[in-house]
């Protein structure tokens, strides 16, 4: 698979594992994939936890689904119509999570291209998470991206040290198939901008922004 038809094929994966895990050789593949990220000042500021325990998987499924009834009674009336068939996590149908975790001290207190704008470590671990996502989509391998969560719960529940924050849990395993069109438009929550109104020439475009 081409890095363009991975990028084109790439999922959201909800409802379309099949409940067998995937193979460790094929994980560490993945893995080393994301690993592989560029990173500010080579900081390499991602850990990546592997949780297949299957309390650990109940646990945090339990919670996200009581964030996804916190945010369906936000919703206006139509919204939440539109949002009640919508599944927003795989957790325990995966059968294996990953949760990407971000420290900004690594590469100590003079990290090489971060002196003026900071973000760039955690932008670091967002490439590390896509390279992950985009050699699981070759591997035709689902990923999911779960962000229903509070994130003190999440870190207490990897036990991570202070001034570790999780980023991401992902579920992973392997898939019946990938989607052809993106739950969120399939269901009628947003549209996906066509690439000209994303693109601007030489000064940015005010009246080309929408909500």
């Amino acid at each position: 698979m081409s890095v363009y038809e991975a990028i084109r094929t790439r999922r959201d994966v909800r409802a379309e594992f099949t409940g067998e895990p995937v193979d460790d050789t094929t994980l560490w593949r993945i893995l080393g994939a994301a690993h592989c990220a560029p990173s500010v000042g080579n900081s390499q500021p991602w850990d990546f936890v592997i949780i297949r325990d299957r309390v650990t998987l109940r646990t945090f499924a339990a919670h996200v689904a009581e964030r996804r009834r916190d945010f369906a009674r936000s919703l206006p009336a139509d919204r939440a119509r539109t949002f009640a068939p919508i599944k927003i996590e795989g957790i325990e149908e995966s059968g294996t999570g990953i949760v990407v975790v971000h420290d900004d001290a690594r590469g100590g207190p003079q990290v090489l291209g971060r002196a003026t704008v900071p973000e760039t470590g955690l932008y670091s671990t967002i490439l590390a998470i896509q390279n992950l996502w985009l050699a699981a989509t070759a591997e035709r391998v689902g990923v999911g991206w779960v962000s229903f969560y509070d994130e003190a719960f999440l870190a207490d529940l990897m036990d991570l040290p202070a001034g570790v924050r999780p980023v991401a849990w992902l579920c992973i395993g392997p898939v019946a198939e990938f989607q052809q069109v993106p739950d969120l438009e399939r269901f009628g929550w947003r549209e996906r901008r066509p690439l000209h109104a994303a693109v601007h020439e030489e000064r940015y475009t005010p009246a080309s922004r929408e909500q």
